[in-house]
């Protein structure tokens, strides 16, 4: 997700998640405030109540507020309808990062001790700490304990902190330094602890990333991570993996190896220097602010590479292969997969006859991506699943194109046709390819940058081609009279002979579709269930009176059936939704303004 700032002259300096709501706030070097919809990558709303760059924001992690603070030397708290209800000033000093938790506002330069601009300041996620860091080129740990002493209770910020200046509250007595960190040559610009190990990451502008170990007596630098080649403006420890993530004004993102201490990921920009990042606290979510907007981000896949035959549906999961029985929802592991790639399985293909997979790999450097070719065992101790040795071999994408036959399109982009032990039969020329699909007996799709083609294996042949860019995934009715194109914001749907039926344009993200067995195609959006006939007739589902929780519709244009089992839907007045076991047809009720 790619967030341009209306304000694109000014930078972004701070970010924050919202804990729930897919929103997360960015802070501009113009003193402008923004709140965005990630999901839907749009502008919710902005303030601009501050004078000067806005150093820092954050979310209240239980109540609807947010807190700033910036060069104007202001903190302000926020309510989620973007109303300033508070102003806290702080005359003397700069302000730069700040944190609101239990009620208390740190201002990174109330603890004395550093002798130059602090650059950051973060609470410690359990214990009474503050980590900071300076251009006078150290970190520092300090102690709050003393803070508790105060007891001061949530009310008494809106009636008590007014009369108490920034000395009384944090006081020489109630902060103390209790450790300081020096081995950057240059200014810090960034600290921050690790959410469980007594462990702290920096970034400077002697372009290192440094880790630090503490205990309750020393403080120690693990090692450094070096590959920047400009100022490290930011880095963080990853929320729930041994990973650390570090931008800089090099226009990159890199990710590293916390063990290894070695690099395994960089995403680059190529006109924009980056100058902070932004962890979710709960999902798989980062969020990095550049010259020009932000951007907002996942490091890993999490959509499960999975294969549907019959009532059967096989996906991976924890390094295992699982099988799922829908008809009584029995959830079983079937064999144990193979460990040594750092990457997880991006897709999946299931041959019934032979009761085989080919698991793909798709590394970040493409050239560097495998396949595996499993024989499921027959029977196995699902407590103690088999791990069958699997032929591996380099490849971007494996599919079964026969009984005993698989397409390989390799990392030169020509195609292979390999047997059951992996042994190329035979090469076939394509034409310019990036993508191969399933596409029934005998044949393949292939996907180039500008649209798609049905490709006759045995006889080498194009048969016919559609235009539509970059689809992602290609899902086909059960009796392969039918294909859905997805990519990221369209559909379409073809026949058998890749003959357009209907197009369907989408402003948000297209996520995932099923074909029904009566031929309606279900898809997915960031927010919606929708149906599409092949005639090209829509129909979205977003009222929560009609949500489909499970369940096989096909639609007309003033009537819904039901003609599976079960299907469960919110009750909304009178308008409801009847059905029961023995039930195979049964009838919606519209409200006026839906017929």
């Amino acid at each position: 997700l790619f967030c341009k700032s209306s304000d694109e002259l000014f930078y972004i300096s701070g970010l924050s998640f919202h804990p729930k709501r897919p929103w997360v706030l960015a802070s501009l070097h113009n003193g402008v405030i923004q709140l965005w919809d990630y999901r839907m990558c749009t502008l919710i709303d902005k303030f601009d109540e501050h004078d000067g760059p806005v150093r820092g924001i954050d979310f209240h992690k239980q109540q609807p507020l947010f807190v700033s603070g910036g060069d104007d030397y202001k903190i302000k708290v926020g309510l989620l309808t973007m109303k300033i209800v508070k102003i806290y000033n702080n005359e003397n000093e700069w302000s730069a990062l700040i944190s609101y938790v239990s009620y208390f506002f740190l201002l990174c330069s109330v603890l004395t001790g550093h002798n130059h601009y602090v650059m950051c300041a973060q609470f410690h996620p359990s214990e009474d700490l503050v980590v900071s860091g300076s251009l006078d080129q150290t970190v520092r740990v300090w102690d709050i304990s003393g803070l508790r002493k105060k007891n001061l209770s949530p009310g008494a910020v809106e009636t008590e902190v007014r009369g108490i200046s920034g000395v009384d509250l944090f006081g020489a007595s109630d902060a103390v330094v209790k450790h300081v960190l020096e081995g950057h040559d240059r200014g810090v610009n960034w600290a921050a602890f690790h959410p469980t190990m007594p462990l702290i990451v920096s970034g400077a502008d002697d372009r290192q990333v440094k880790i630090w170990r503490m205990n309750e007596s020393k403080a120690w630098e693990l090692d450094t991570c070096r590959g920047h080649y400009n100022n490290v403006s930011c880095a963080i420890f990853h929320p729930r993996q041994e990973l650390i993530l570090s931008n800089s004004e090099d226009k990159s993102i890199r990710v590293w190896d916390m063990s290894k201490r070695t690099g395994v990921q960089t995403f680059r920009r190529d006109h924009d220097r980056f100058w902070v990042l932004g962890a979710h606290p709960n999902l798989n979510l980062f969020a990095a602010g550049h010259d020009s907007g932000m951007i907002v981000f996942k490091l890993e896949r999490e959509r499960p590479a999975y294969a549907v035959h019959g009532n059967m549906l096989y996906y991976v999961k924890d390094r295992f292969l699982r099988q799922l029985d829908f008809n009584s929802s029995k959830d079983t592991a079937v064999m144990q997969l193979r460990s040594g790639s750092k990457f997880p399985v991006f897709s999946m293909s299931y041959n019934p006859a032979e009761n085989a997979v080919l698991l793909c790999t798709r590394a970040t450097n493409l050239e560097n991506s495998t396949y595996d070719l499993y024989s499921i065992p027959k029977e196995s101790d699902s407590q103690n699943p088999d791990a069958p040795e699997g032929k591996r071999s380099s490849g971007l994408t494996a599919v079964w194109v026969a009984r005993n036959r698989f397409a390989v399109l390799d990392r030169m982009h020509s195609l292979l046709i390999k047997n059951l032990k992996n042994e190329i039969v035979k090469k076939v020329q394509v034409p310019s390819c990036e993508e191969i699909f399933y596409a029934g007996t005998g044949s393949l799709l292939l996907r180039d940058a500008d649209g798609v083609t049905l490709f006759d294996v045995q006889q080498k042949r194009s048969l016919a081609t559609v235009k539509i860019s970059k689809v992602k995934y290609v899902v086909w009715s059960a009796d392969t009279s039918h294909v859905a194109l997805l990519a990221k914001h369209a559909i379409m749907i073809c026949n058998r002979k890749l003959e357009s039926l209907c197009n369907i344009h989408e402003n948000i993200r297209v996520k995932s579709g099923a074909w029904d067995e009566s031929g309606v195609f279900i898809y997915t959006t960031s927010n919606h269930i929708k149906y599409a006939l092949t005639s090209g007739w829509l129909w979205k589902q977003p009222k929560p009176w009609m949500s489909a929780a499970a369940g096989s519709v096909w639609v007309r244009q003033h009537c819904c059936r039901v003609t599976t089992r079960s299907w469960k839907c919110a009750i909304r007045g009178p308008r409801t939704l009847t059905s029961s076991p023995s039930s195979t047809s049964s009838l919606v009720t519209w409200p006026s303004y839906a017929r």
